[in-house]
């Protein structure tokens, strides 16, 4: 007993540890989102130093979308061309065959072959072109009747040049069913397309696509009714003020074109009006 009461108490001394410093991180989150943030100011600049107005006018485009009369201004299928899962009921599939060029007769007369300097005149022609564009989607703001009128078309400016689609929709056709008389919606359409049409000297080309009937057929329309059809829009382009010398071609495609997967669907009932380069 006496041995044990001299021993000393034993004494166990928790030290706190605090972790992160007398001023803790917080000032690394900050310091992080301004270097971020700094990174992306610099690479903005860097791509509006790098990139060309039209470009720059595409993602504009892209982010800013409008009403279905736009071009479409680069880009591919996917996210930056523009396609979604509506596509179909108002836009075209992306993408129109001819690569050559031509000359307007403005360049010819002006003695420019539309060879030389190839950047040069294709800008001029897109130009050109886009003041079409332009000119259509203010002429059809001017009323709400022409505004509604213009969910029927849809522009697009490809290797051939501007075209402008005018298509039907569900219980709004463009002519008489099988037939190629046209509706009021029709002719008050072409005589817009015409009226902004006199602003340039393009030739133009015309194109006549039908849907695809229920059943086969011994003596299948289509053939004539497409042909037909866009015989029609060029008679009504020409009373509208187009001059017969610009009329280039006039094709049938029959229902060998359609835009949506259904070839029965309305929607590929359609005139595609095409002012070359």
């Amino acid at each position: 007993m006496g041995a044990q009461s001299n021993l000393a108490p034993i004494i166990i001394k928790r030290k706190k540890i605090v972790a992160g410093g007398h001023h803790g991180g917080a000032w690394k989150v900050a310091y992080a989102d301004f270097v971020t943030a700094m990174m992306a100011f610099f690479m903005m600049m860097w791509l509006l130093n790098a990139t060309t107005e039209q470009q720059r006018q595409g993602l504009a485009d892209y982010f800013s979308p409008t009403i279905p009369i736009n071009r479409i201004s680069g880009g591919g299928d996917g996210s930056f061309g523009g396609d979604s899962i509506f596509s179909e009921e108002t836009l075209p599939q992306n993408g129109l065959g001819a690569s050559t060029q031509h000359a307007t007769r403005k360049d010819k007369a002006s003695g420019e072959s539309g060879v030389s300097e190839e950047g040069g005149e294709r800008n001029r022609s897109d130009g050109e072109l886009e003041a079409v564009v332009a000119e259509l989607t203010a002429r059809g703001g001017e009323s709400a009747v022409m505004e509604n009128a213009l969910k029927h078309v849809v522009t697009r400016i490809t290797d051939e040049g501007l075209v402008i689609e005018l298509f039907a929709l569900d219980g709004v056709p463009l002519f008489v069913e099988g037939t190629d008389q046209p509706t009021p919606l029709m002719e008050s359409l072409v005589d817009l397309v015409a009226s902004v049409g006199q602003s340039v000297t393009n030739d133009v080309a015309i194109g006549g696509h039908v849907r695809a009937g229920p059943i086969v057929l011994a003596e299948n329309p289509v053939w004539d009714n497409s042909f037909a059809r866009a015989s029609r829009t060029r008679m009504m382009l020409q009373s509208g003020g187009l001059s017969a010398a610009r009329m280039h071609r006039v094709t049938g495609h029959a229902d060998r074109e359609p835009v949506h997967r259904n070839p029965m669907a309305t929607r590929n009932d359609r005139v595609e009006i095409v002012f070359l380069r």
